[in-house]
């Protein structure tokens, strides 16, 4: 009952405290989960965080229940997913009824603009920490830069792509150069 009771304290913690959504999430339930409680090794976080970013629903949530259903079974994996959920419910439950009215305070709207700023570097910070534990490989490198360079390019001219679309994409080119590779090896 005590790692279930921590888990949905970690998890409503996270949900609570992380604004930005799923991606902004990563570098905290990275930090809290391999770093501080040793619940996940790296490796192990960064497969969390593919396979949470290629199945429906929300990133973190995913994530959230992940651990800790590999800490508890289902019940650590409901527990852990009410943590996340609850905290931003009730944010914005409380936001959506009373939002006119919250946004005319300008100290609030300034604290807003403030908070997307600070939600850009939490993403860029996960990301980069995923790009440094990578396999030092020259294909997974350059399926990451080419990846990088097509988003990047699809927001400069403001052209619409899915990440789903672009990771089916990495997925097929490694596939093929895998199973092309393989070939080579048998004709050998």
């Amino acid at each position: 009952m005590r790692l279930l009771t921590e888990l949905f304290l970690t998890f409503a913690q996270i949900g609570a405290f992380t604004f930005g959504g799923g991606y902004a999430m990563i570098a905290l339930i990275e930090n809290i989960c391999v770093v501080k409680k040793n619940w996940l090794t790296h490796d192990e976080m960064m497969n969390i965080a593919v396979i949470a970013e290629s199945t429906p629903g929300p990133i973190a949530i995913n994530c959230a229940t992940y651990v800790g259903f590999r800490q508890r079974g289902v019940a650590g994996a409901v527990a852990a997913t009410l943590g996340i959920v609850l905290p931003s419910f009730a944010v914005i439950y409380l936001i959506a009824a009373y939002l006119d009215a919250f946004l005319q305070i300008a100290w609030i709207a300034h604290a807003f603009a403030g908070i997307k700023a600070a939600v850009g570097i939490l993403i860029l910070d996960a990301g980069l920490k995923m790009a440094f534990k990578m396999p030092k490989k020259l294909l997974p490198r350059s399926i990451m830069l080419c990846s990088a360079a097509i988003m990047l390019g699809a927001n400069v001219f403001a052209r619409r792509l899915s990440s789903i679309v672009l990771m089916l994409a990495a997925a097929a080119v490694s596939l093929a150069l895998f199973l092309a590779g393989r070939a080579r090896e048998r004709s050998a």
